[in-house]
């Protein structure tokens, strides 16, 4: 409970910065390439860092990394928040600082899954992780509109908001007395020999191996499916308000599915649970025949639900069949795998967008869709993927 309480806070104040920082890029420049930068300078460490976070995880004490990430970014956006209120605010401390929060995320990421492990028994990590998908829908339904809200009211309130959720997530990680790892012996190896262990490991287990490919390969499906959809809305002639509704139905059927996770895993069998969400996908045909916007927004919705679900079995096995000597380089390989693929998602939908018709686009996604909810129907490694009572 404390973990996830100074996560939840946490998590919070990152949303609430997420509206805030291109609202004060344009509030300075004007320019939308630079609040793109801003918005850049924010994701790119996730994909520089989380490789190294990794290793970092595996070597030291990840719970003094999660707090020394938690000092950086509440510095960072004490910082920010500081140089508005005295009027001292140029351009380039906004992506600086952007950067900088990003750099500690991925840092604290690569350790959190060891936290997890140690503080939840092994048959209750699907549920634990089912309860930070909940946490994480939560806050992304509630985050941006408090920010914005905020951001109204003095343009540092989001970011002293921001900063005072990261100095709760240090005082809830102080309060934990488990240790985030287990005993480890001194390794020697080179970076290069620890990093290719944990590749490697992942690597020859079946389950694990087919399901950071299958779903890292879904990751690219629902982003491009999200931009299609506030781009078709946008030329079906809706503000940009009922977009934005649209967009958060898709967060709203997340929160939904969070609450259903635990019954959906008591209900149906791993395999199912992992079928279910591949094969909602393809529902986006739909689209096709009918070809608007708020049938695309409903068809989304199935899979929206499902996702948690998924979630909860994928993440929870992943971090029980890792040993804990291994977890923070195996789960950087499968970090680094989805985000290699989810940034193609978007990309590929808007040149289909540009190039051919909404149609069309939508029945690429759905082809995709098709394929890997057959290959995950028909692989071995699914079929036989483990049940609760062997971890």
């Amino acid at each position: 409970m404390l973990l996830q309480t100074g996560q939840l806070l946490s998590s919070a104040g990152t949303q609430t910065t997420s509206i805030a920082y291109p609202l004060l890029a344009l509030a300075v420049t004007g320019s939308a390439a630079q609040t793109g930068l801003v918005a850049f300078a924010r994701t790119l460490p996730a994909a520089l860092f989380a490789l190294p976070a990794g290793l970092a995880a595996d070597r030291w004490n990840r719970k003094r990394l999660m707090i020394a990430a938690d000092g950086v970014r509440v510095v960072a956006i004490g910082s920010l928040a500081a140089v508005i209120l005295l009027d001292r605010l140029s351009f380039w401390a906004i992506p600086v600082v952007a950067f900088v929060e990003a750099s500690g995320t991925a840092l604290f990421s690569a350790a959190a899954a060891g936290a997890l492990r140690a503080l939840v028994p092994r048959p209750q990590l699907p549920a634990a992780t089912a309860a930070q998908s909940g946490r994480q829908a939560a806050v992304q339904l509630a985050g941006p509109p408090l920010g914005g809200a905020l951001f109204s009211i003095a343009r540092a309130l989001p970011f002293v908001v921001d900063a005072l959720s990261y100095a709760f997530s240090t005082l809830s990680l102080l309060a934990l007395r488990t240790p985030f790892q287990e005993t480890r012996r001194p390794d020697l190896s080179s970076l290069r020999a620890r990093l290719a262990e944990g590749f490697r490991f992942l690597w020859g287990q079946p389950f694990l191996r087919t399901c950071a490919l299958l779903f890292g390969l879904g990751n690219f499906i629902g982003p491009g499916l999200l931009l299609a959809l506030v781009v078709i809305g946008r030329d079906q002639g809706l503000s940009g308000g009922a977009v934005g509704v649209l967009v958060a139905l898709f967060g709203a059927g997340l929160l939904v599915g969070a609450v259903l996770s635990h019954y959906v895993r008591r209900t149906l069998a791993v395999r199912a649970v992992l079928l279910l969400e591949l094969w909602m996908w393809p529902a986006c045909i739909a689209f096709v025949v009918w070809p608007n916007v708020y049938v695309l927004a409903a068809a989304l919705l199935p899979a929206a639900v499902a996702i948690p679900s998924t979630d909860s079995v994928v993440h929870g096995y992943r971090i029980a069949m890792t040993p804990d000597r291994l977890l923070g380089r195996s789960e950087s390989v499968r970090t680094t795998i989805s985000l290699l693929i989810a940034p193609l998602g978007p990309l590929v939908a808007g040149l289909l967008l540009e190039g051919t018709s909404p149609r069309a686009t939508v029945a690429v996604f759905a082809a995709l869709a098709v394929v890997l909810a057959a290959w995950g129907t028909l692989s071995p490694a699914i079929r036989g993927a483990p049940s609760l009572d062997d971890l």
